[in-house]
């Protein structure tokens, strides 16, 4: 919208505020994320991440019949219909998981009575539904396409340990369990990120609830946003070696190119959650003694604040923690999604109980006055 005066838009939308939200905030000076009013560091330490959804969900951590029930329910939507994996088997076996997930979940809706009801108990069923199936769909996608039977899930293993299960076909240990569970954790919000931003905004059509998480796939799959720990992986790859990031972080700072994984648009310090995946980068390193990967890491970390001031954020490290898990690197960002869906149901739920229209306007800044020319005098 012209007014004639010096533009007020914000480059990106920085630091305009477009919703009121108690799901979680973000002090990017001080270097802090709350979930419904707890440190990340407290519930990565504490809590679980079935117990983090229904904080997230509710706003408060359960009882513990609470959380039993709802850990039960979401351990019963595990499966998804049999239509979706023979739909996904017709797949082409190189497409993007991403893309096999936004699809997928798209298609759920159909087998769901309740997928476009926003009244709040339907919304939640329609929540637990999603948040429970999301993994299964991803873990089942790389079964398929390498060729092999899917493996059918457990409901008797927590969302953490049955995505392990349901790609590898057998069981984690405790410990490599236990850091991929709070890895969910810490990825489960991020206040009004771009994916978020937008399954609101499709929430706020009141579309129904597999709509937005479709739309807020769609957003996550973008290399900017949940796709840069993949890149973070194929630029270690691609160094190679410790010797060779020095030059690799000069020549990339000559070129003014972007290194992936370092830097965030909010925080000014460390990100919280880069504190514990360089734990679990360097336990995973210990625990496989291929220490290469998180030396390289540390080394990029140290020379990118030494020379810019900047700090790695939560993909930096979230990339050879996966690498060293065996998990392949097009499936970062589809776990980064079976973490973030309780984020987004959870803005969805909000959205639907106050609900507005998001509509916003643009400053234009075309040209005006103009008038129609006959083609033939173009």
């Amino acid at each position: 919208m012209s007014t004639g005066t010096e533009s007020t838009a914000a480059a990106g939308l920085r630091g305009v505020v477009a919703a009121q939200s108690k799901i979680g905030d973000v002090d990017g000076e001080k270097g802090v994320l709350i979930y419904q009013g707890y440190d990340i560091h407290d519930l990565a330490e504490h809590s679980t991440f079935e117990e983090v959804v229904y904080l997230l969900w509710n706003g408060r951590l359960p009882t513990q019949s609470e959380l039993d029930a709802h850990t039960e329910q979401l351990r019963s939507n595990y499966g998804i219909p049999a239509q979706v994996i023979e739909l996904m088997k017709q797949f082409p076996k190189d497409a993007d998981p991403m893309d096999v997930l936004r699809t997928a979940v798209s298609t759920l809706d159909f087998f769901d009575k309740d997928g476009h009801k926003t009244d709040r108990e339907s919304s939640t069923r329609t929540a637990t539904r999603i948040t429970g199936q999301i993994g299964t769909i991803a873990a089942a996608w790389d079964r398929i396409r390498n060729g092999k039977d899917v493996v059918k899930p457990d409901s008797s293993l927590s969302i953490a340990e049955n995505f392990l299960y349901m790609l590898r076909g057998e069981r984690p240990d405790a410990e490599e369990a236990r850091m991929f569970d709070i890895a969910l954790i810490l990825h489960a919000d991020h206040e009004l990120n771009a994916s978020t931003f937008t399954t609101r905004v499709v929430a706020g059509t009141l579309a129904g609830v597999y709509g937005a998480i479709t739309a807020g796939i769609a957003a996550l799959a973008g290399p900017l946003h949940g796709g840069a720990n993949t890149a973070v992986m194929k630029t270690l790859l691609e160094i190679g070696d410790l010797s060779a990031v020095d030059a690799f972080v000069d020549n990339a700072l000559a070129n003014k190119q972007k290194i992936m994984g370092i830097g965030h648009a909010v925080y000014r310090t460390e990100d919280p959650r880069a504190t514990w995946l360089r734990k679990f980068s360097k336990t995973m390193a210990e625990r496989k003694g291929e220490s290469k990967w998180f030396e390289m890491s540390q080394r990029i970390e140290q020379l990118m604040y030494e020379k810019k001031g900047m700090y790695p954020n939560v993909d930096f490290y979230s990339a050879s923690t996966y690498y060293l898990m065996d998990i392949p690197l097009d499936l970062y960002t589809p776990i980064f999604a079976v973490s973030r869906i309780s984020g987004w149901t959870g803005h969805v739920l909000e959205q639907y109980e106050n609900n507005k229209l998001i509509r916003p306007r643009a400053e234009y800044i075309g040209e005006r006055g103009l008038k129609y020319k006959p083609i033939s005098e173009r």
